[in-house]
Formats: C-alpha cells, sequence, structure tokens
C-alpha cells in the first residue's frame, strides 16, 4: 500500500537554485486572459529563485477570449521557457490536463489551474517535499474561499469519491500538485472531464509510490465561473465517475 504522509510545516530551504530536478510546470486556461499575464510573470520569478532546469507551458483549451493574444505576448517577453499548446476547440479539463502531461519534458510535472485561485508562490513548498521516494507531493486547501454551494458540493463529491475509489488522499479537488514524470507515463489517462483527478490519485496511489500532502492556500475566482457546477456537467461527472469505477475498480473493459 502506498505511504501517504501529511507535512505540517514543510522545512523551508535557504539557497536559491536548490531543487535538484528539472520541472516541467503547467497550467490549462480556458478564458482565463485576464489573470495570465500575473500567473505567468510570478511563475517565472519563484522558478528562477528556486530551480535551474524548467520550463513553462500554457495549455489554451479552446479558450473564446484574448487567451492567446495574451500568451503571444508572454512568449514574447519570456521567449522559449514559455511554450504553449493550443486547442482549437474546447476539450475538457481532462483533455487540457492530458495535453499538458504530454507536452512536460522534465523529471517533476507541477500543475494548477490558470483561474488564479492558488498562489504559484507557494510551490516551493512542494518542492521541499521531494524526496527520493516521493511520487506525488498534492496540496490540501487549508480552507475553500468560494460559495457556500461549491463548498458543499466539493466537499460531498471528495469523500465520495474518496469513498468510491479507496482514495487515501484527502483532498482529491486540489488541483495543486507535484507529480514524478515517470509515473504520469506508466498512468495512460483517459479521462476527459474533471474525474482525470479522481483517475491520476487512483493510479498514483496503486503504484505503491509514496505520496505527500502539504497544506496550501486558496482564494476566491476573481475573473470567470467554473464550469463543474452546472446541473448538466454534475450528472455528466457522475456518470463518467461511474464508468471509471468500472473500469479501474472492477476491471472491466480490460
Amino acid at each position: 500500500m502506498p505511504e501517504t504522509a501529511a507535512i505540517s510545516n514543510p522545512a523551508v530551504r535557504v539557497s536559491n537554485h536548490d531543487f535538484p530536478y528539472g520541472i516541467s510546470v503547467f497550467f490549462p486556461a480556458y478564458n482565463d486572459a485576464p489573470v495570465l499575464p500575473g500567473l505567468i510573470n510570478r511563475t517565472f520569478e519563484v522558478l528562477r529563485q528556486h530551480a535551474r532546469d524548467f520550463e513553462v507551458i500554457v495549455v489554451n483549451d479552446g479558450s473564446a477570449d484574448n487567451t492567446a493574444e495574451v500568451l503571444s505576448q508572454l512568449v514574447l517577453m519570456h521567449g522559449d521557457r514559455l511554450r504553449v499548446v493550443t486547442h482549437e476547440v474546447n476539450r475538457g479539463y481532462g483533455g487540457a490536463l492530458r495535453s499538458g502531461f504530454e507536452a512536460a519534458t522534465k523529471e517533476f510535472v507541477f500543475y494548477t489551474d490558470g483561474d488564479g485561485q492558488y498562489d504559484v508562490a507557494e510551490l516551493p513548498l512542494l518542492l521541499d517535499a521531494v524526496w527520493p521516494d516521493v511520487g506525488l507531493v498534492n496540496g490540501y486547501k487549508t480552507t475553500r474561499q468560494d460559495p457556500w454551494h461549491r463548498i458543499a458540493i466539493g466537499a460531498v463529491y471528495n469523500q465520495f469519491a474518496r469513498a468510491l475509489f479507496g482514495v487515501k488522499l484527502r483532498d482529491i479537488d486540489c488541483d495543486f500538485r507535484l507529480i514524478r514524470r515517470s509515473l504520469l507515463q506508466r498512468a495512460n489517462l483517459i479521462s476527459s472531464s474533471g474525474t482525470i483527478c479522481v483517475e491520476l490519485v487512483k493510479k498514483i496511489e496503486s503504484s505503491g509510490t509514496r505520496v505527500v500532502e502539504v497544506p496550501v492556500s486558496h482564494y476566491p475566482r476573481l475573473h470567470g465561473s467554473s464550469q463543474f457546477f452546472r446541473v448538466k456537467s454534475l450528472f455528466s461527472t457522475l456518470g463518467q465517475l461511474i464508468r471509471l469505477y468500472a473500469r479501474l475498480v472492477l476491471g472491466a473493459g480490460k
């Protein structure tokens, strides 16, 4: 069984450029143009202080706003260390994550959402938790800064998915993750919706690697709206969860 450890106060490294592995950082983006300049610029600041070998990737998942134009300007600013993967049509959250994972080339992959609800400045907390036997460092929200209905639905979804799949991780819904890329290559992820997070965590825990959890901050969404908390999306996600359970737990379709 995988070992899951929780870190309440990770040790902070004192030197710069101290993460000993290459790291790919990517963001799935859907109509996140107002947030992206600050997010990307802050990401480069953090990486220059804490990593020698890094790349930044943004997956533009069929955005209908001016995300493409904003990203073009950011590429001019940051050069070839910033790459953009463009979906001409929206492929869903799972499709965006899979494209980001496939585009990553470094030993570790970090991702968080492009909507600014997590602070990339807290990435060093995850970097500090990496040891040779650690395959996943996952954040968990100390306080969720969302409307009450989103908090309630998210809590029910998290507990339901953990119980259904036997997942030990306390916060499946926290998309602030640092993953060893070799595990992603073996995972063969296929989900196209938000259920990809359940699939990802379940497969990593089943691999027997060590999983570490780190508390992170969560902030209100300032722009746009969640695609998950709509009636149609919820029913679609429930159906995908059931199909995922049949495949991963019951072994159907193998």
